[in-house]
Parts: C-alpha cells; structure tokens; sequence
C-alpha cells in the first residue's frame, strides 16, 4: 500500500544514521547538541531547535546533527535550518526521498524549472515517484504547454498514481481554458467514490477566477459543513505551478495525516505553504499532522494562524478545541467549544462537540443541554449518537425517567448498534426495571460484538441480577481478564464469588477493583470488604 511505502521514508534516515562512520560523532557544539536533545525529549521543539541549529552551527555538515535538526526545523516550521541540515544530509548521501519534495516547492516557488525537473526526478527514483508525473504535468504548464494534463497515464498501474493523474488532467484541463471538460471529470470522479473536498475546492478556485462563480459553487455541492463555507465564500485563484503542485502536496497529506506517514504529511504541507502561504487548508492539515504528532503548541499557533473570516474559521475553531483538549488545557478548551457552539451559523457538530467536552469533566446536566441544542439543530438528520449521548447525559446526571427515551430512541434508530443496545440494557439492569427485556438486548449486544469485555461483563452481570450466577459468573471472568484494570467488571465479579459462597476469591476480585476505583466507588468496595455485600 502506498502508506506502508510512505511510512519507509520515515526509517530511512534512522537507519542509514547506524552506517555513518566515526566521524559523525559530535566534536563540537556538544553542549549544544546535548541541550536540544534533552529539549527535543521534553517536547521543547523551539529550544531544541535553538540547540541543533548551534550545534550545526559548530559542525557544520554533521550528519548526526543534521538528522536530528532536520526532524525539529520541519516540526517547527524553522524553513533555513530545513534547507540548512538537509544540505548536510545530501553531501552525507543519506537525505531521506522526501527533502526533495522541499526542493521541488522551493525551485518552482522561485520559478527555476530545470531546477524543479531536476528535483522532481529525484523524487520519481524513490517511494513518492507517484507524485512525479502530475509535478512535470504542472511545470509542463507553467512553461505554456496547453495540453500539459494529456501525459498523465489514466490507466497508470500504481492506484494512488492512476487516481492523481485523474485528479491533475482535470485541474489542468480547467487550468487551460477547457472548463466543460475539467468539470465533466471531476464530476465523474465524484460519481466513482474518489471524491476530494480539496479537489473541488481547488478546481471552484480556477473556475472562480474565471469568472464562472456560479460553475464553482455547483462544483461545492452537498450538505458537509465545509462545503457549505466554501460556497458561501469561494476564493478567486489563477493557473499556476505554484498552484497545482501546493494542492497536489495538500491532497496526499490530507490522506496520511493520521497514520504512521505524519511526519511525511508535515514535510508536505510545509511544501505546499512555501508555494501558497495563504492556503490554509495546508494550515489545518498541517496542524492535524503536529497535533498527531506530538507537537501541540505548534499544531495549536498553526490553527490559531488561519483566516477566522475564511472558509476554514469553523474547521479551525474545532481543531483548536481538539487539540487544547490534548494540552489537557480543559478551561480553555470549553471556552472555545462554548463561543464555537453559541457563535452565529453554529451547527450541530458545533453544539456536540460542546457536550462531549462537558461530559468529560463530569458536567453532565450542562453535557445535556448542549447535545439538546445538537438535537435540535440536527432535526431529521439526527442520528444515534446523538440520542445516546443525550440519554447517556442526562443519565449520567441523575435524571434517568428523560434519559430512558432518549436511549430507547437510539436503540430504534440502530437495532444492531451493540454499544446502544449495551448502554440501554446495562441502564435497566442497575436499576432493576424491564429485566428480561434488559437482559435480551444485552444478549443481542453480545452477539454482535462478542470480544467487547465492557458489553461482556454487561450480560454476566444481567445474570447474576437476575440469578443465574453460575451462567453470569464465567463471563465476568472473561471480561475481566480481558480488562484488568476495569474497577466496575472486578466490582461485579467480587459479587458473583460472594454469591457462590466464594469469600476468598471476591475479596481479591474487589481488592483489585478497589485499585483501580474513584473515591467513591472505593468507599463503597471497602465496605463490602468488611462485611461482604449489603444485599
């Protein structure tokens, strides 16, 4: 697979770095070297780039420093010590495939093309070689050749190369003055189930900057949040290599930015910002990648940078949520959720988002009120999370009578959802109501996702409340092998020893519940460790 490819380059450097001879042992800036490396294992990307760019400084060409410095300038998006340290890397012979997508942005943002063909070949002798034929098709047109997109091969044996080929002919149909044409493909891609969000948006920049605005919010069709922006606002842009190739950059990060390819992703976007430092869909993948990475303060300056009256402000405004939720920065985290959530033409991801940062702090009736707001703004289109998550919600917050309606809803609308079944059942099994309907919803929970250790103990424990401990108590066994750790599936199994007369092994099971437990769930085990359960 094309990722797995990808994710080579990141072990590239890593292990040409064990073949380096003696010599790349640092002889000077040493103190340097040693600070950003305690700096970059702290997560101090900005001292520890400080540190490698000094002690590059002191040893210049050191490839050891430079590996190590090229890793912190991309993260920190320090570009000079980027083309610094990957200078280094290449007298080395050990520059990774991916500084050569650096060079590519950086010859064709200074319009030097046989320097951009020079460095696209590069790139076309190692795993991004996919990449190569749609970059030529660009500079091809940058040069004036019309036809540019003809040579992309739509029948190319590589899927990832057939399918940007694809996407490329089409831009550059569009590029050269064949709208119909560019239009007509895309709309053939989208109809295939290739479609891009980015994509459009590029090809409705193009169309926009022809003039034909009202082509280019045809192209943005659909009810997706972003669309909808980007219909709203549509942005004039002109043909360009700068163009087409930051886009194509854009596209490939956009589908690694989660996996194990991030860092790749990271090297792309800051390819793509270097040909267009306006493009802040570039901005947001980016601050994706840094943010999966790691790198949360410059992921958070990364998305705190895009247009707040842009296309993006929305997308951003969640990002910024997300990713202040990771800094464990909850106050503000729900400041920003809350403004997100009340702010004119919020909508329901807006308003969801909100309670699920209120339910994980234990705010669970305000978790409520922001769903019903979700709910209310989803109408029809409401779908069973939500009504689950408002059931769980007002559950949660002690108001079980509205929360049943709620969770039985989403169980109507996803009778083969497990987790609904579960949290519906496992609901009427503690209180004692329904049992044995309880009880067969939890049965059908199981079926559909027997390996669950949460859903498992679920149905042990509808057992035991409804008597038969001898048919609850091996599932509880498993769930809580399966989930050591789990204070509420060792809590259930301590019952279940107990009611079989078997004093010594419940005692364990809730001592190790005990472990594990909030304080007030461990009030309540250590009395049943005294004197055994109270009924």
């Amino acid at each position: 697979m094309a990722t797995r490819r990808m994710f080579g380059l990141i072990a590239t450097t890593l292990a040409a770095i064990a073949t380096l001879p003696a010599h790349a042992d640092v002889p000077q800036g040493l103190n340097a070297y040693v600070r950003a490396r305690a700096a970059d294992a702290a997560g101090k990307t900005d001292v520890a780039v400080d540190g490698y760019r000094a002690a590059l400084a002191a040893s210049p060409g050191n490839p050891l420093i430079a590996v190590r410095a090229y890793r912190e300038a991309l993260l920190a998006g320090d570009m000079p010590l980027v083309r610094q340290s990957a200078a280094a890397l290449k007298v080395a012979g050990i520059a990774p495939t991916d500084v050569a997508v650096i060079d590519v942005a950086d010859a064709i943002a200074g319009k030097r093309w046989q320097e951009a063909n020079a460095a696209a070949d590069r790139l076309g002798k190692g795993p991004l070689d996919f990449l190569t034929p749609s970059i030529k098709a660009w500079l091809a047109f940058a040069r004036g050749d019309a036809d540019a997109g003809v040579g992309l091969d739509p029948n190319a044996k590589s899927g990832i190369e057939r399918r940007f080929n694809l996407e490329n002919h089409a831009l550059l149909d569009i590029a050269a003055g064949r709208s119909d044409a560019g239009v007509t493909a895309l709309r053939s891609l989208v109809a295939s189930g290739t479609d891009n969000i980015a994509i459009r948006a590029a090809a409705a920049q193009l169309l926009a900057g022809q003039g034909r605005r009202d082509d280019a919010r045809a192209l943005l069709a659909g009810n997706d949040a972003v669309l909808t922006a980007l219909r709203e606002g549509v942005t004039e842009a002109k043909p360009s290599a700068a163009f087409g190739v930051s886009r194509l950059f854009v596209r490939l990060a956009g589908d690694i930015v989660d996996g194990d390819a991030r860092p790749l992703a990271i090297v792309l976007c800051r390819a793509a910002l270097i040909l267009d430092p306006g493009d802040d869909r570039a901005r947001l993948t980016l601050a994706g990648a840094l943010s999966n990475d790691g790198a949360q303060a410059k992921a958070l300056a990364t998305v705190e940078a895009v247009d707040r009256a842009g296309p993006y402000a929305a997308t951003a405004t969640g990002m910024a949520v997300t990713i202040l939720s990771r800094m464990k920065e909850t106050d503000r985290a729900l400041a920003a959720a809350e403004r997100a959530a009340s702010a004119k033409g919020a909508g329901v991801d807006d308003a969801q988002r909100l309670g699920e940062l209120l339910d994980g702090a234990g705010r669970h009736r305000e978790a409520a009120a922001a769903y019903a707001t979700a709910l209310e703004r989803a109408g029809k289109r409401a779908d069973w999370t939500l009504y689950i998550q408002q059931g769980g919600a007002l559950e949660q917050a002690g108001r079980w009578t509205e929360a049943k309606p709620f969770l039985e809803r989403a169980v109507a609308l996803a009778p083969e959802e497990p987790h609904a079944l579960n949290y519906l059942g496992y609901a009427q099994i503690e209180r004692g109501e329904n049992l044995a309907v309880a009880r067969a919803l939890l049965e059908r929970a199981a079926r559909l996702q027997p390996d669950d250790a949460a859903i498992t103990d679920s149905l042990g424990w509808a057992y035991v409340r409804t008597g038969d401990v001898a048919k609850g108590l091996p599932l509880l066994e498993r769930a809580a092998i399966a989930e050591p750790a789990d204070a509420t599936i060792n809590d259930h199994l301590g019952d279940a020893y107990w009611a079989l007369g078997r004093r010594y092994e419940a005692r364990y099971a809730w001592r190790a519940a005990s472990v594990y437990a909030d304080p007030e769930e461990a009030a309540r085990i250590a009395a049943k460790l005294a004197g055994g359960p109270a009924n």
